[in-house]
């Protein structure tokens, strides 16, 4: 059963066009004059319940567009869309009981009152019965280490502490999907950990719908099990992230360490049409080849005939030269591959 479906998804602003200066600003009073932006365009997505989604892109785009669309924020200029089975904008209280949002530069923490009132706050906003609540906060405090920040205010605490706060927050009314956008943006690293591995227990455990807009390639490589590219708002690749690495990433790397100095110019020489030294120095060396064409066996024995190995590392294809050249332009993909 999908839980999310949007089929032609579209969003435009229209954005004003003025000169500026006084003159510009009466003239626009008087004669207006816009742009149209198109931010999204041609959206189809269908999510299952229980799947953990990637959705990534450079920035501007459409990532959070199209997440304050399913979370009812923004009204789609076109297409359909479905969350549960309602419209995000136009039953926008219903769809609030079923899903968690957490933005990573904002909080739904009140500033000056202690987390705990805020979590009974929300609990009241969203109409939690007492049991659950009880459950729920005693879960969610020993998976995240909330005991020794439920009784701080929350402009006391940390940007990890908050985050971790708010990933609670967002789950204490058991939503059966959860919306994160960069929720990891500007974290340590043992943070970081902790919430991956608290989004993998809850989507495992509980079986949450997880949708992650994301620029850490860990997370997405940690958490999700299936990657949606989006890029100048049309939804560009969909499928496994061993798909896309099958699909697009050609190259392996070995690196080798000699038991000797390594003769460079014959170690070139020796090297077939698909498998290249790409760096090299007095006794190591790092080999790329066409893993299609070769195995790593066949690359290993090419580069004995150059040199006496005494070790080696097989490194494997990681989405992250992907996710860049897409970034950067340099990479085409294609719809639905």
């Amino acid at each position: 059963m999908n839980v999310i479906e949007t089929k032609g998804l579209c969003k435009s602003f229209r954005s004003p066009l003025k000169k500026p200066g006084v003159l510009g600003a009466v003239r626009h009073l008087f004669r207006p004059e816009h742009r149209e932006i198109v931010a999204v365009t041609e959206v189809d997505l269908a999510i299952a319940a229980g799947e953990s989604v990637a959705y990534v892109g450079p920035n501007g785009a459409g990532k959070s567009t199209t997440i304050k669309m399913l979370t009812g924020i923004l009204l789609p200029t076109g297409g359909e869309v479905r969350v549960n089975g309602l419209h995000p904008y136009h039953q926008r209280m219903r769809n609030s009981k079923n899903i968690g949002v957490v933005f990573g530069q904002r909080t739904q923490l009140w500033w000056d009152i202690p987390v705990i009132e805020s979590f009974t706050l929300l609990r009241d906003i969203y109409e939690v019965p007492e049991k659950t609540y009880a459950e729920n906060l005693a879960y969610f405090t020993g998976m995240l280490g909330l005991a020794e920040l439920l009784h701080q205010s929350a402009r006391r605490l940390s940007l990890g502490q908050r985050m971790r706060c708010d990933l609670a927050v967002a789950l204490m009314h058991n939503p059966a999907i959860v919306f994160l956008d960069e929720p990891t943006i500007g974290l340590d690293v043992a943070v970081k950990e902790r919430i991956r591995e608290f989004l993998k227990t809850v989507n495992r455990e509980r079986g949450v719908t997880i949708m992650l807009t994301s620029h850490d390639l860990g997370d997405i490589e940690d958490v999700c099990r299936r990657l949606i590219i989006i890029d100048a708002g049309r939804i560009i690749y969909d499928g496994s992230i061993q798909g896309l690495l099958d699909r697009y990433v050609k190259q392996r790397s070995i690196r080798i360490i000699a038991s000797a100095r390594i003769d460079q110019p014959s170690a070139a020489r020796a090297m077939p049409a698909g498998v290249e030294i790409v760096h090299a120095d007095e006794r190591e060396m790092t080999v790329e080849f066409d893993r299609f064409r070769y195995t790593a066996k066949d690359v290993l024995e090419i580069i004995m005939t150059a040199a006496e190995v005494v070790d080696f590392q097989l490194e494997e294809p990681d989405i992250e030269r992907v996710v860049k050249n897409v970034y950067e332009g340099r990479l085409e993909l294609e719809q639905g591959a």
